[in-house]
């Protein structure tokens, strides 16, 4: 038995240029990871520069990206450790090896590419390259009724100093000279490189190019080189692809599409109107851009997901676990603070009309029958609603189980969509972020804590080991469960730093900023530090995220 870090090796897999990639196993958690050490020596400046990066990497939380897990140093090598996405039940293929053993149609490809493009979209708006987009590094899971693509790697090629990249790829080429299958993975990833990479300077761009190199190989059955021919010249497409990858494979960065989503959705659009997206153009006429009601909507996470059709199911008549709910009398109320966190300044006055809140967080058997009733994990837009692992509840013949002795605690591993979906289906909202905070006052006027000026570990979950069951501590003054500790909670606003400034303003009703990247959570959960407790403190986090300390309470308007 072979111990590296905190895993045991299981067995080794392929190698390629950037390392050689493992199945290893944490020997108490009993988890699998795509344990990957790379092939380049750590020294000094490359550690200091990997510290700066890494955790850009590891806050990546999208359906079609494999999670980074961790990261950890051992006798000078750096391992990454990712989500292991195969299974002895469903076994994971790369998108080369699907591609040869499926055939799959030009509807699926485009399928598959919608996914990958999403993902790319979103990784840019993360701030993240990833520079080795290729078909070895995409997965795809046959388990669901159609195939779902993850890429594989996500940022671990940004690593890399560019030129060093070139040359690590190049001395491989040497090695592999009697090896085709090594040989072939090389030229895999030199076909991929952008012409500004091959110089060493990569831009967001060239991830661009890259995915128009895979999509052409998969269309094509080869890599375009030179005065490549186009689709339509080859044989008949349903789809009009010229203009896509003439686009995304042009020499020039600049030229190349912004957002690929939006662009293979004109793909297909163009495709059911009859129409190229590049019409010819007479004498004297002008191709003109395109009319966009929202050009702001670009920036917005939920577009950067692929539309999913879910399968059709037999409906499950279950009906809700309800939760008692506690009326919020409207009024102006005091919130933010000026001893805290820059975001929580200035301290100003909102007015709220009356509303309710759940007196206690969503729990484990609540949110199982809500999944019951979904048949699964994901919502109808495919995102995924709670990460199993992350929770208290297993999957075992298509049915969800409680561990024993956790169905009154909160339930956990839930994303924002997740909670919203549930909200929905119980009639109810999630809270916006002022009307958590007033709750959380408890009627106090500008409290530190919703326990008052001090809080303690007699009255609330926090710095532990685990959830404890709802109501296990004191209410607070307006009678609400766990406003302090055991999960933080999802609200309903996109979270900006500078947002109460706006706010100030604004002080009717606010619902936070129209658009952002991040949502709010509030009220710390059970392994925060007290700090974390504040009613003023803001936290946030991508709403797709999972983890062992989310989870969310609901609200609702109130009429008199």
């Amino acid at each position: 038995m072979v111990q590296v870090g905190d895993y045991v090796l299981m067995r080794k897999e392929e190698k390629s240029p950037l390392g050689q990639l493992m199945l290893a196993e944490h020997p108490l958690l009993k988890r699998k990871v795509a344990l990957k050490k790379l092939a380049f020596p750590l020294d000094a400046k490359f550690w200091e520069e990997l510290q700066e990066k890494v955790a850009s990497l590891a806050s990546l939380s999208h359906p079609h990206i494999a999670r980074l897990q961790n990261v950890f140093v051992q006798e000078g090598e750096c391992y990454f450790a990712y989500d292991w996405l195969s299974s002895s039940q469903n076994p994971c293929r790369n998108l080369q090896e699907f591609v040869e053993e499926e055939k799959p149609s030009e509807e699926q490809i485009h399928y598959l590419m919608m996914q990958i493009a999403s993902a790319i979209d979103y990784m840019h708006a993360e701030g993240v390259l990833h520079l080795n987009i290729k078909a070895s590094n995409v997965l795809i899971d046959t388990s669901q009724e159609r195939p779902t693509a993850y890429i594989a790697d996500a940022g671990l090629a940004s690593l890399f100093p560019p030129k060093t990249l070139l040359t690590v790829l190049l001395e491989e080429c040497c090695k592999s000279m009697g090896s085709s299958r090594e040989l072939s993975s090389f030229w895999e990833s030199f076909y991929a490189l952008a012409p500004e990479q091959k110089e060493g300077k990569p831009l967001v761009a060239s991830d661009r190019y890259a995915f128009g190199v895979l999509l052409y190989k998969l269309l094509m059955g080869e890599y375009p080189q030179g005065r490549f021919p186009l689709p339509s010249e080859e044989r008949s497409f349903t789809y009009f692809w010229d203009d896509l990858l003439i686009s995304c494979l042009t020499p020039h960065p600049d030229s190349r599409p912004k957002y690929l989503w939006q662009v293979m959705e004109r793909v297909r659009e163009g495709q059911s109107e009859g129409l190229s997206l590049r019409p010819k153009l007479g004498p004297g006429e002008i191709n003109r851009p395109q009319f966009e009601s929202d050009p702001s909507a670009v920036f917005h996470v939920e577009s950067a997901i692929v539309r999913y059709q879910p399968q059709a199911q037999e409906e499950k008549q279950l009906q809700p676990i309800d939760t008692k709910m506690i009326v919020i009398p409207g009024g102006v109320f005091c919130r933010g603070s000026q001893q805290g966190g820059r975001d929580e300044s200035p301290s100003h006055k909102v007015q709220l009309a009356a509303y309710a809140m759940d007196v206690h967080p969503v729990t484990n058997e609540q949110f199982v029958r809500f999944l019951e009733v979904m048949g699964g994990e994901k919502d109808g837009n495919n995102h995924d609603m709670i990460r199993l692992k992350e929770s208290r509840i297993k999957k075992s013949s298509g049915h969800f189980l409680i561990e024993a002795g956790y169905h009154k605690h909160p339930v956990v591993g839930v994303s924002w969509y997740g909670a919203v979906a549930y909200a929905k289906w119980v009639g109810k909202r999630l809270p916006t972020e002022a009307e958590w905070e007033v709750a959380a006052c408890g009627g106090l006027e500008s409290p530190t804590y919703p326990t008052g000026e001090e809080i303690s570990k007699n009255q609330a979950n926090f710095f532990s080991s685990d959830t404890t069951p709802v109501t296990s501590y004191p209410p607070n003054g307006y009678g609400l469960y766990d406003m302090a500790g055991n999960v933080y909670e999802w609200c309903s606003d996109w979270y900006d730093y500078h947002y109460y400034e706006v706010s100030v303003q604004e002080p009717n009703q606010p619902t936070g900023p129209a658009q952002g990247v991040y949502r709010v959570l509030r009220g710390g959960g059970w392994k925060s530090l007290k700090e974390d407790m504040r009613c003023s403190y803001r936290h946030r986090n991508n709403p797709g995220t999972m983890n062992a300390t989310y989870g969310f309470r609901c609200a609702t308007d109130v009429a008199f």
